[in-house]
C-alpha cells in the first residue's frame, strides 16, 4: 500500500512550480497594466479628436445645438466664452494625449488645445480640455475615467489567472505521474529493509526501470543468501547433533557424577542454542497467508505449555485478520522471556479502533529504557544477565521484532508500574 505521505522531492518541485506561476502572473499583470494605460490614452485621444472635428462642423451649422449633439455617456461638451482649461499643464501624460489627438486629426495641429485632469467624487479622474471655436467661443469637454483600466484589465486578469491555474494543475498532475515510480521504489526499499519480499514493477523512465530491475535482482540475491545461510546452518546443526549425542552418552560413563553433570549441562546448552538459532533463522524467511483468527482461544492454546504462569485477559472483541504462525512465534518468545525473568506473565488482548494489541507484562527486574533499542539486536544481554547460570541467548525478542517488521506488526516496550517490563505487540494486519 502506498503511503499517503507526500515525498519531499515532489513538495520541492511543487513549490518551484508555484513560484514560477506567481512570477508569471505578476509579470502578466504588469504587462496588461502597461498595455491598458496606452490603450486608454489612445481611446481618449480618438474620442476627443472626433469630438473636435465634428464640433467644428456642427458649430458652423448650428452653434446652439452643439452641446446637445456632442454629449454622450463617455464624453460631454459645451460651448462657453471662457476656457475650462486656460493653459497647458505641462503634464507629460497629457502632452502625450495631445500629441495622439493631433496624430488622429492633423488639422488640429494649429489650434489652441489645453488639457488637464480633475478628480471625481468616486475617486477617479476625468480628462478635461478646451479648444478655441472661432474667435470668441471655446469648446469645453470632459472625457470620463481616464485612469480606469478595469474593463480590460479585469478580463485580462481573470483570463491570466484561469490559464495559470490550469497550467499549475497540469504541471502538478504531470509531477504526480513522474514521481509515482519513485514513490513505489521508496515504499519497496522500506519494505525490503523490514525483511519483506516485494516485486517491483519495472516501469517509468529508463533510469527508474534500471533501478527497479537492480532492486529486484538485489532482493533475489538477498533471498538466496538467506536461504543458503539457513540451509548451511541446518546442515551444521544436523552434523553437530551427532557428536553432542555421543558426548551425552559418554557423560553417563564418567565415574565422577559432578563432571558428568557438567558435561550433560554443556551439551543441553549447546542443543538449546542450536534450537534457538534455528528458530531465529527460520523467522527470517518464514512465509504465511492472512487468516481470520479468534485471538483469545488461539493464544490460550499456544501458551498452554506455560500453565498458570501465563494468564490471558481480553478487552473487547478478539477476532482479527492476521498471520497465525508469525503471531504465535512472537507471542511465545515474549511470554517465554517474561516468565523467565518474572516467573509470571500477564497477557492482555486489547481492541481499539478495530486494531488489536497484545500486552505482555512481567514482574521481573525490568529493563532500563536506555536498553529498549539495544535488546532488539541478536545476542544482546544486559550485564546482570551475562552470567553463565542464566538461561537464554538473546534471540527471542529480536526474532519477535523481525517477525513484526516483516508482517506489518509492531513491537515496543515500556516500564511496568510494578517495576517489570511491558512488551506491546501490535497484531500484524495484512496490507494491500
Amino acid at each position: 500500500m502506498t503511503r499517503p505521505v507526500p515525498p519531499r522531492l515532489a513538495a520541492y518541485v511543487a513549490v518551484v512550480f508555484l513560484v514560477l506561476v506567481l512570477v508569471q502572473l505578476a509579470a502578466s499583470l504588469l504587462f496588461y497594466n502597461a498595455i491598458d494605460r496606452q490603450t486608454l490614452r489612445d481611446d481618449h485621444a480618438r474620442r476627443v479628436a472626433e469630438l473636435l472635428v465634428v464640433s467644428d462642423r456642427v458649430h458652423a451649422l448650428d452653434p446652439a445645438r452643439l452641446a446637445e449633439s456632442m454629449t454622450t455617456r463617455h464624453l460631454s461638451a459645451r460651448v462657453a466664452s471662457v476656457p475650462l482649461v486656460a493653459a497647458p499643464t505641462g503634464d507629460a501624460a497629457l502632452m502625450a494625449i495631445a500629441a495622439r489627438i493631433v496624430e488622429w486629426e492633423p488639422s488640429l495641429a494649429d489650434r489652441s488645445l489645453n488639457l488637464a485632469t480633475t478628480r471625481t467624487a468616486g475617486g477617479g479622474r476625468d480628462l478635461i480640455g478646451s479648444i478655441r471655436l472661432g474667435e470668441d467661443d471655446w469648446l469645453n469637454f470632459r472625457s470620463r475615467d481616464i485612469n480606469s483600466m478595469w474593463p480590460v484589465a479585469l478580463r485580462a486578469t481573470a483570463l491570466t489567472l484561469a490559464t495559470t491555474l490550469a497550467c499549475l494543475a497540469l504541471g502538478l498532475g504531470a509531477l504526480h505521474l513522474l514521481t509515482r515510480p519513485l514513490r513505489r521504489l521508496t515504499d519497496a526499499a522500506e519494505a525490503i529493509g523490514k525483511g519483506r519480499q516485494v516485486t517491483i514493477r519495472e516501469g517509468g523512465p529508463k533510469d527508474l526501470r534500471n533501478l527497479g530491475h537492480a532492486m529486484n535482482v538485489m532482493q533475489a540475491r538477498i533471498e538466496r543468501l538467506l536461504r543458503d545461510q539457513a540451509l548451511s546452518f541446518e546442515a551444521i546443526s544436523h552434523d553437530l547433533r551427532t557428536p553432542l549425542s555421543r558426548q551425552k552418552v559418554a557423560s553417563e560413563l564418567i565415574d565422577d557424577p559432578e563432571i558428568g553433570g557438567l558435561v550433560r549441562e554443556s551439551v543441553d546448552e549447546m542443543e538449546d542454542l542450536l534450537a534457538s538459532l534455528q528458530r531465529f533463522l527460520r523467522a527470517q524467511h518464514l512465509s504465511a497467508e492472512p487468516e481470520t483468527v479468534d485471538l483469545a482461544p488461539y493464544l490460550t492454546e499456544v501458551l498452554a505449555g506455560f500453565g498458570d504462569r501465563a494468564k490471558i485477559e481480553v478487552q473487547g472483541r478478539s477476532t482479527a485478520r492476521t498471520y497465525r504462525e508469525p503471531l504465535a512465534l512472537a507471542v511465545c518468545a515474549l511470554v517465554e522471556n517474561a516468565v523467565h525473568f518474572g516467573e509470571r506473565a500477564k497477557v492482555s488482548i486489547v481492541e481499539e479502533d478495530r486494531h488489536h494489541t497484545v500486552f505482555i507484562e512481567d514482574e521481573g527486574p525490568g529493563i532500563p529504557p536506555d536498553y529498549f533499542e539495544a535488546i532488539l539486536d541478536p545476542f544482546f544481554r544486559l550485564d546482570e544477565a551475562r552470567q553463565r547460570d542464566t538461561k537464554g541467548f538473546g534471540l527471542g525478542i529480536p526474532m519477535a521484532h523481525r517477525l513484526m517488521m516483516r508482517f506489518h506488526g509492531g513491537l515496543s516496550f515500556a516500564a511496568s508500574p510494578s517495576g517489570g517490563l511491558i512488551a506491546r505487540l501490535e497484531v500484524p494486519t495484512p496490507q494491500d
